[in-house]
């Protein structure tokens, strides 16, 4: 089953009596999945196979499978301990990676020339390195709520808004990788895309949040758009595609909010694709993208900069192409978040 049919059927929106029947199977793996990651946090809980890195270490997760923001998170933070003159490196697993960094690792590569990035499931030899190569007096854990062998003085948890609780399940009837109530870990809880959703939705997800996890200290986030870039890095300003007729695409773990992004930048629509998360493309999605784009009557298209480093092309045929470049930007309880950075960079120096 590709990644498309299992979120309709997860969804409820495959029906029929194999798809209801196929629904609860997976219920029944959820409950195993459930006792196998209760048990292991646990073993952590007690603190058995923990280590701790010669430097402090902050870790950005979440609690779902699929995007939630963790990339514009991850450069915040980094850009938040450089201005404090610190030295940061970033450790990650490297999901996707063949060679070399992985799709979200190019990004931040791009966006953080300064930042050295280091990938590979061992975090903890990563850190080892990190300080002793790179002299790292902080080290931001990318992806790294549920990598509990390498303790951390902070964790920093996204829940996106447009899906915060992965459909009320665990994998693999839903999307959660953990229960909710596994955010009484956090040290910091950040709504990301806060901005898409209504004041009374954004109440309903924090009280739901705390209920299952008790009080927690809560800050909220957008994804804001800041410029377009072609495959060269070159940066054109945003208000180029106000009214222009545009296609856009992506292979991200939430479709739905970059559409909603471009959208919001006044941008003519006229047609939107999603593949799934870190898609490889090949010649022959090139050559079906090139079709689909011209064939719509675009004058530009659009996708996400995650997308653009794998793709490395500034057009489709005849229709340019450009990223939208995306920074994360907080819209409430900023001091949630930045006082606990801050405090970490008091103790790297």
């Amino acid at each position: 089953m590709d990644r498309i049919a299992f979120h309709r059927l997860i969804r409820g929106e495959s029906r029929g009596p194999a798809a209801i029947l196929a629904r609860s199977a997976l219920r029944i793996a959820s409950a195993g999945y459930g006792l196998g990651v209760g048990l292991r946090n646990a073993r952590f809980d007690r603190g058995r196979g923990v280590e701790r890195a010669e430097v402090p270490v902050v870790a950005i997760g979440n609690i779902t499978a699929g995007g939630t923001g963790k990339t514009p998170m991850v450069e915040y933070v980094c850009r938040r301990f450089r201005e404090h003159g610190l030295r940061v490196a970033i450790l990650s697993r490297g999901y996707g990676a063949t060679e070399g960094l992985n799709d979200e690792g190019l990004v931040l590569d791009a966006n953080l020339p300064d930042v050295p990035h280091f990938q590979d499931p061992d975090r903890v030899a990563l850190a080892r390195i990190a300080v002793e190569e790179c002299e790292s007096q902080v080290l931001v854990l990318d992806d790294g709520f549920q990598h509990r062998r390498l303790a951390r003085d902070l964790d920093v948890v996204l829940l996106d808004a447009l899906d915060p609780f992965g459909l009320g399940h665990l994998l693999p009837r839903g999307l959660l990788r953990e229960p909710i109530g596994s955010l009484r870990r956090a040290g910091v809880v950040v709504l990301s895309r806060a901005d898409l959703v209504s004041e009374g939705e954004r109440s309903a997800i924090r009280s739901r949040a705390e209920r299952a996890a008790g009080p927690l200290r809560w800050a909220e986030a957008r994804h804001a758009p800041r410029d377009l870039l072609d495959a060269e890095g070159v940066a054109e300003p945003l208000d180029r595609i106000r009214g222009v007729p545009v296609v856009a695409f992506c292979g991200l773990g939430n479709p739905e909010g970059f559409r909603r992004t471009v959208l919001g930048l006044g941008a003519d629509l006229v047609a939107f694709r999603a593949f799934p998360d870190h898609h490889p493309y090949d010649r022959s999605d090139v050559d079906d993208l090139r079709r689909w784009a011209g064939a719509r009557g675009a004058s530009l298209a659009l996708t996400t900069q995650k997308d653009s480093v794998k793709l490395r092309l500034s057009d489709l045929g005849p229709v340019p192409l450009r990223a939208v470049r995306i920074g994360l930007e907080l819209i409430g309880g900023a001091e949630e978040l930045e006082g606990p950075l801050g405090r970490i960079a008091e103790l790297a120096r």
